[in-house]
């Protein structure tokens, strides 16, 4: 144990506790956390009522599936504190969405959140490889945005040094990358191909750098990104999983023994996988929607909220809590393209799979006279840039628009572009679809 810190140097014994140990555990702090939201929440104690239940009807973890869900609206509707549960003064932060589609989402956290967030991002990283002696340059944008600071704070937790870069001035961070000798990089996935590309226009080989291990979230990604990832920068790549609703970054991790899906901290979040359109529960393995329960945070306690993040719940490995499949795409983000569902996470396999192509891409899906039209944009390699001829370029993308006809069984027109054409995330999530089809 770190005596500064409080934060273990080893595993935890609740990693690698029984499924009866963890689920013993599991109950008493859900029926702790349910009675806390009812007492304290308005929304909550109106949602039980009317739905007819009660937080003393929970006796059994599969009674939760009793209690109505939480979604986007519902905090939007109580925008900004109406789903606090405890008063403004004993709130020391408060982050939210970015708001684009909407009033934005805003969360709130007391001292023992803090705590709490930032020893489950520390737990996260220590899994990832993450040690005291690590230099980590954080170039997850600080503000409103929940990535930046809980990267920052659970680094500081385990007693790592944290360089506190946020995002964007890519050639600033490759300077910091040669000058202060970070060994670990924390960003978005699609951010830490944009540094890879500043190294290579640099010339800087990625067996020259410190880097050492990367920890990427915020945005679906493939195993076929996380290759690319790892073979330009020479390092590890490794998923966490948060998001701001449920407490940040640091809700789930992979393991750098396994790097086989996020373990899910399940001693604080409880998931389940329901299916989307019914709402029912599904068994561990079926693919559906994930939804969260805090079981430990007192500022916010969320109520099966409903991430529209669909994978599945498949057994530990690397620790005895349950892990992530990769997130397949998100049910609000689905593109339904001639009556063909379309996730942009099945275009990025495709695309990977030719070794010319990397993966900066996007999909433009417009509207040709009564037909959907898909566009893929696509750059190719940073070293092959220059040297591709029209006609092989002309080759490339007809292969991949072959595969993604075959594989995904929808027409695509793809274009293979110069490097460095499509629009970069500085401190956010890539853009990797933009719809103009016309509304209603």
């Amino acid at each position: 144990m770190n005596e500064e810190t409080g934060v273990s140097d080893g595993l935890e014994a609740i990693e690698t506790a029984s499924r009866d140990e963890l689920q013993a555990l599991q109950l008493r702090r859900l029926r702790q956390s349910l009675q806390h939201a009812y007492d304290r929440v308005a929304h909550y104690r109106a949602k039980f009522d009317e739905a007819g239940v009660h937080p003393r009807d929970v006796v059994d973890l599969a009674d939760l599936a009793k209690l109505p869900f939480t979604t986007k609206a519902d905090l939007r509707a109580n925008y900004p504190y109406g789903m606090f549960a405890v008063p403004m003064r004993d709130i020391v932060r408060v982050h939210a969405s970015s708001g684009t589609t909407g009033r934005p989402t805003v969360v709130g956290y007391n001292r023992a959140d803090i705590a709490l967030w930032s020893a489950m991002v520390a737990r996260s990283m220590r899994a990832a490889g993450v040690r005291a002696d690590d230099i980590v340059l954080n170039s997850y944008g600080y503000g409103l945005f929940t990535g930046g600071l809980g990267a920052h704070y659970g680094g500081e937790a385990l007693g790592a040094a944290v360089i506190p870069m946020s995002g964007g001035q890519t050639e600033k961070q490759v300077q910091l990358i040669r000058d202060f000798k970070p060994t670990v990089l924390m960003c978005t996935p699609s951010y830490a191909l944009t540094i890879a590309d500043e190294l290579q226009r640099q010339g800087i080989a990625s067996d020259a750098t410190s880097l050492r291990v990367g920890i990427f979230g915020a945005e679906p990604w493939s195993n076929e990104m996380r290759a690319e990832i790892e073979t330009r920068l020479g390092i590890d790549a490794l998923d966490i999983y948060g998001l701001s609703e449920v407490i940040g970054p640091g809700v789930a991790s992979e393991c750098i023994e396994t790097k086989d899906g996020p373990h899910v901290w399940e001693d604080h979040f409880y998931p389940e996988i329901i299916d989307p359109d019914t709402g029912e529960p599904l068994p561990d393995g079926s693919l559906g929607e994930l939804v969260f329960t805090s079981l430990t945070k007192e500022a916010m306690p969320i109520v099966r909220y409903r991430t529209r993040d669909l994978t599945r719940l498949l057994p530990g490995t690397a620790r005895s809590m349950r892990r992530m499949g990769k997130i397949v795409g998100r049910s609000d983000d689905m593109l339904i393209i001639r009556g063909v569902n379309v996730f942009p996470t099945q275009v990025e396999e495709v695309l990977l799979k030719n070794p010319n192509l990397c993966a900066q891409y996007q999909m433009q899906v417009s509207r040709d006279g009564n037909l959907d039209r898909l566009d893929v944009y696509v750059e190719v390699k940073p070293d092959l840039s220059s040297r591709l001829s029209p006609a092989q370029r002309e080759s490339i993308a007809h292969d991949a628009a072959h595969s993604i006809k075959s594989l995904i069984g929808v027409s695509a027109a793809v274009h293979v572009v110069e490097t460095e054409s499509i629009e970069r995330t500085l401190v956010g999530k890539a853009r990797r679809v933009i719809d103009r089809r016309p509304r209603g």
